[in-house]
């Protein structure tokens, strides 16, 4: 894989959620701006992004909205001040959002987080591009589980709200100051164990064959045109 087109395969990703996430911390904790004023700003990249990609190619993009909707969501629920574990419960707004987001996509037949999976499943490779298009078009059995992997990661994200949103109006406030990111980082674990196991695995191993059987069906081709 090359250099130029790992970075084309990665680069949707990247505008769509790490510019906007990554901008909101760095303008909260880099610049010392307000929650409020940090939220508005990072949301400028996802609102462009709608639309550009409505007025160009006539369609919502997915990422840039659920972005936008967080970090709308991030905004109102930012208006509400005074209540420490309401402010330790507000975190939880981003996952659940995003949670919902992702099992209603699913539900839509659209599964989100196939934007992130298939570039590490592709590899920037054009044989297991080419691949993906046929299982996606012809195996129920692909198209299960990349409706899966997102299902996993929505149910994730959902359960993870849940567990902060009942710590922090249960647990003492510096108890769950701590706590609340490695409930995250577990979290993350879980999801990505989980989802490898039940559906990116699977997937990459479908990828792989179908790749090899067609480099072999084209290598039965070259040799009966040669004899």
């Amino acid at each position: 894989m090359t250099t130029n087109t790992k970075r084309a395969s990665l680069a949707p990703l990247l505008v769509d959620v790490a510019v906007p996430v990554g901008g909101y911390y760095l303008l909260k904790n880099g610049f010392g701006m307000s929650t409020l004023a940090a939220l508005g700003w990072s949301s400028v990249v996802p609102a462009l992004r709608i639309g550009w990609a409505a007025a160009r190619e006539r369609r919502v993009n997915a990422f840039a909205a659920l972005i936008l909707f967080v970090n709308v969501v991030g905004l109102l629920l930012s208006l509400v001040a005074g209540d420490p574990r309401l402010m330790l419960a507000k975190d939880s707004g981003v996952s659940s959002a995003i949670g919902v987001g992702i099992l209603v996509s699913v539900a839509l037949g659209r599964p989100m987080m196939t934007a992130g999976m298939k570039p590490w499943l592709v590899k920037g490779d054009a044989a297991r591009e080419a691949a993906w298009a046929r299982l996606a078009a012809g195996s129920a059995e692909f198209r299960r589980a990349e409706k899966v992997f997102s299902l996993v990661w929505g149910v994730v994200l959902l359960a993870e709200c849940v567990v902060r949103v009942v710590g922090a109006y249960t647990l003492p406030v510096d108890t769950m100051v701590w706590l609340g990111t490695v409930i995250l980082a577990v979290s993350m674990g879980i999801g990505f164990f989980v989802s490898g196991a039940l559906a990116a695995g699977p997937m990459a191993h479908m990828l792989i064959a179908e790749t090899n059987a067609e480099t072999n069906e084209a290598s039965k081709g070259v040799a009966l045109a040669r004899n």
